[in-house]
């Protein structure tokens, strides 16, 4: 944790914030998806969502409960794994994300696998290949893709949410 990041967490819990606030520190954990913080903010922050595993289950909780065209959605939000790394679209978290399980750096082999896979993916299930990277190598990203592709719709919409949710348990945690 950065010191700036846990003190303002500290001194500004969630509970505390105005929407705005609330919707601009932590709309950002769903990935281009702030209607998550801002549903969450509408039902009730309260003091017990001060800390970032409470409020990494009231958010996924927003998320499970919404209807499958907003989680399509939600998903369709994130960006592809590796193949658009050189690209400006991917948000400041993304690319860190990325960059730490060594994305950044394929072999041009490793590339055109993960290109291949991405639109062999999209063309399957309709979004993004979603894996929470943190703790993963490229190799181990790539190995799980493989299998994943062959999953069938419904079991990988759901490890998609999966993923989604540990994304962003992981950035609150971060804070």
């Amino acid at each position: 944790m950065t010191e700036t990041t846990q003190s303002l967490f500290e001194t500004r819990p969630p509970s505390t914030l105005a929407e705005s606030a609330f919707v601009s520190l932590y709309g950002w954990v769903y990935e281009h998806s702030p209607w998550v913080a801002h549903q969450l903010y509408e039902r009730g922050i309260a003091k017990n969502l001060d800390n970032p595993a409470a409020l990494a289950d009231a958010m996924a909780a927003i998320v499970n409960g919404a209807v499958d065209d907003d989680k399509l959605s939600l998903l369709r939000a994130h960006p592809d794994l590796a193949g658009k790394l050189a690209l400006a679209d991917l948000t400041e978290s993304s690319q860190s994300e990325q960059k730490g399980a060594g994305l950044d750096q394929c072999t041009p082999g490793e590339l055109a696998r993960f290109t291949e896979l991405n639109d062999l993916y999209k063309q399957k299930f309709g979004f993004p290949f979603i894996f929470a990277v943190k703790g993963f190598h490229r190799t181990d990203i790539l190995e799980a893709f493989e299998r994943r592709v062959k999953n069938d719709p419904e079991t990988e919409f759901n490890e998609a949410i999966t993923q989604v949710h540990r994304i962003a348990k992981l950035r609150l945690e971060a804070l």
